[in-house]
């Protein structure tokens, strides 16, 4: 028998110790929040436990910066309940119409943001309607709805956090840390295989997976300086590091493009630079990071030795190649002691040295959807509900405002909802056997403990796997609606089943408010996009004022990150998107040194007029999305003709670094002409009727 247990928690599908140290934390904060609520005789003590359960992540950070949010949004979304309350009187069409526009703000807002802010604008949407819906027509039970579910929301957060942060926890810096750690080893491998010419497959799965742990890193910023005793120096350290980490991803693919040459010198030096880096992909550890940056220091010196040497017909690519691989150096040096001082706790060491940006994108164009969708639900089943006055339609209601304002922003709303759904129908049969027919006949804390810990702690164990963490929590949270616990449980099966059908209707109802109302196209979303980055390239070429790399850089792989999970549905098509939208990263970098360069006055009039001339001739030809493929390889002509007449001369590596950053712009332009052309994406089908996509 013994033998048969330890062969079950030995199977890779047995939940691990943090799990289980994460279910049962939050398990038992969620029954102190309900003997709290209990013992403060709250109107709903269901939403305290329930609290518990929404805000309960495995990270503490997480836990305490979305337990802040959602208090921020509990009371925004109150003060706002009362306010449109008091402003519409009992003018019903008038209240409908302002708590509709309500949502349809908090949504727009909540869909420009990132989490946990967008959770927090998307709560104080719906808030609203749960406390003014069940209030309208009674005034004077308004303030005391407000203050009770502010009450039992902030009950809920309490025990989450404590127990969070005190008991067993995980913490976001530890998390952090270790994120950074593999992604370090991760970029010392890829640069490796980059500089070695591996196989470009390998090399392109590699890159998407660092992009994409590269942007949850940056996420994870936000939740790690709340857990700080110093947030200004936790969230330096971790901006300063995630933003040299994305210039080291950015050069690399730049390097790549300059790291063929027949020279022994520059092969010796590649071969040294790739024997570190698989001992560091091997090996590193985050405390003992002195001795890989004495290793990076002697390869940086010999650089700067080699700089200072004529290299005859290859002067100008041999000066690329130092140049960019000094450029990777630093950057991974800063990402180290970035690193280190993280997990040592010091002060931040860049001293006056201004903290990479790390700006994202904003999709105004969603987020405006979003918010249409939002007004017309909220608008169309309140009304419903003023017309029929029935109490289960004000749940309907209150259901739909949640599933269209806080799934609105996520990567695919409609998946979200139908896991939301899932998670919600799994529960009715379980609520229903024990709040139903077991707990009337057991009353008491005791009882109630004894029967809800079984289920609730699978549950808990599901929301820690990220496989099942949406139709988990789904389960929790209406497992508790639907039993709504007080300290004497009665048996009510058709009120039961009254509630739990209107929850299951509203959310039906909120997706197909997804399926019909401004359906989500992806051919849109990737053409808007594509068409960002191409914007982003024509200001790099006409602005005066130039972005830091790392803020450029930090915008297009958030752009790109939001664009894989789509384009992997298009195949080849989305292939070749992505590998358009990689080079656009490559091409900018290339624009912003060009353009540094023209800033500092360090090329001659002649040259700098002529590169100025270029990059305009590059910005309205993507402005004008031409098809004319002469005027693409006319300019690519242009482009070499002037970096062929900048004077080699091996004492001015800027001047030498200029002709090579206009033979790279030409090449990004030649292999991948669409990023001028303008090409979309158009969807059709193929032979056996199914949706395929393909670049118009």
């Amino acid at each position: 028998m013994f033998q048969s247990i330890h062969t079950i928690m030995q199977h890779p599908a047995w939940p691990g110790r943090t799990a289980w140290v994460f279910a049962l934390r939050t398990n038992v904060a969620a029954l102190i929040a309900l003997t709290a609520a209990f013992a403060l005789n709250l109107q709903q003590p269901q939403w305290a436990m329930m609290t518990v359960f929404i805000v309960s992540q495995p990270i503490a950070g997480m836990v305490i910066s979305k337990g802040l949010f959602r208090l921020a949004g509990t009371l925004t979304g109150a003060l706002a309940a009362i306010a449109i309350t008091a402003a519409t009187g009992d003018m019903r069409w008038l209240f409908v119409a302002a708590i509709a526009l309500w949502v349809a703000l908090c949504t727009y807002a909540a869909s420009m943001l990132r989490n946990p802010e967008s959770y927090g604008a998307a709560l104080a949407g719906y808030t609203a309607v749960i406390i003014a819906l069940p209030a309208f027509g009674h005034p004077h039970l308004l303030t005391e709805f407000a203050y009770a579910r502010c009450m039992e929301i902030v009950l809920g957060i309490v025990c989450a956090g404590v127990a969070s942060r005190f008991f067993q926890p995980q913490l976001a810096r530890t998390a952090l840390v270790e994120g950074l750690e593999n992604c370090i080893a991760d970029l010392a491998r890829y640069t490796s295989d980059a500089i070695a010419g591996h196989d470009a497959g390998h090399l392109k799965a590699a890159h998407r997976k660092l992009i994409a742990d590269t942007q949850a890193l940056a996420a994870m910023r936000a939740h790690a300086r709340l857990e700080a005793p110093s947030l200004v120096t936790h969230g330096r350290h971790s901006r300063h590091t995630v933003g040299h980490l994305m210039s080291c991803l950015s050069i690399v693919n730049i390097l790549v493009a300059h790291r063929v040459s027949s020279d022994g010198t520059w092969s010796n030096l590649r071969d040294k630079l790739g024997a570190l880096l698989d001992d560091m992909a091997r090996d590193f550890k985050v405390d003992a990071v002195d001795p890989w940056l004495g290793r990076l220091d002697i390869i940086a010196a010999e650089i700067a030795e080699l700089k200072a040497r004529p290299w005859g017909d290859d002067s100008i690519g041999m000066m690329a190649r130092l140049t960019l691989l000094g450029e990777f150096l630093d950057g991974l040096k800063a990402t180290l002691n970035g690193l280190s001082a993280l997990r040592s706790r010091s002060q931040y060491m860049a001293g006056s040295r201004k903290a990479p940006a790390l700006p994202v994108y904003r999709d105004h164009s969603t987020a405006l959807v979003n918010a249409v969708r939002a007004v017309a639900a909220t608008a169309l089943m309140t009304a419903y509900w003023m017309e029929s006055q029935h109490a289960d339609a004000a749940a309907a209601a209150i259901i739909v405002a949640v599933v269209c304002s806080l799934f609105a922003s996520m990567p695919n709303p409609l998946q979200t909802s139908w896991g939301f759904f899932k998670g919600t129908l799994y529960a009715v049969p379980f609520a229903f056997v024990l709040g139903q027919l077991i707990l009337p006949s057991f009353p008491g804390l005791f009882w109630f403990a004894v029967f809800i810990v079984p289920i609730l702690v699978p549950a808990a164990l599901l929301m820690a796997d990220p496989r099942h963490v949406g139709p988990a929590t789904a389960f929790a949270i209406n497992f508790i609606v639907f039993l709504k616990p007080h300290e004497a449980m009665v048996f009510e099966p058709q009120v039961f089943m009254e509630t739990s059908l209107s929850v299951l209707v509203g959310i039906l109802i909120g997706l197909l408010v997804f399926i019909v109302v401004l359906p989500k196209r992806p051919q849109v979303t990737v053409n808007r996009m594509m068409g960002a980055l191409r914007t982003d390239i024509v200001r790099l070429c006409l602005r005066d004022r130039v972005p830091s790399p790392s803020a450029f850089n930090s915008l297009a792989y958030d752009r790109i990150n939001q664009l894989m999970p789509i384009l992997r549905t298009m195949r080849e098509a989305g292939e070749a998107l992505l590998d358009d939208a990689l080079s656009s990263v490559t091409l900018g970098a290339e624009i912003i040194r060009l353009r540094r360069l023209l800033l500092w006055g360090r090329l001659e009039h002649d040259i700098a007029d002529r590169i100025s001339e270029n990059l305009a001739l590059l910005a309205r030809m993507i402005s004008l999305q031409t098809q004319d493929t002469g005027a693409v390889a006319s300019y690519i002509a242009s482009a070499r003709s002037v970096a062929a007449d900048i004077p080699a001369v091996p004492t001015r590596p800027l001047v030498l670094q200029a002709a090579a950053s206009l033979r790279l712009i030409a090449v990004m332009i030649e292999d991948h002409p669409s990023l001028v052309l303008g090409a979309r994406v158009r969807p059709g089908r193929d032979k056996k009727g199914a949706f395929r996509f393909g670049i118009l």
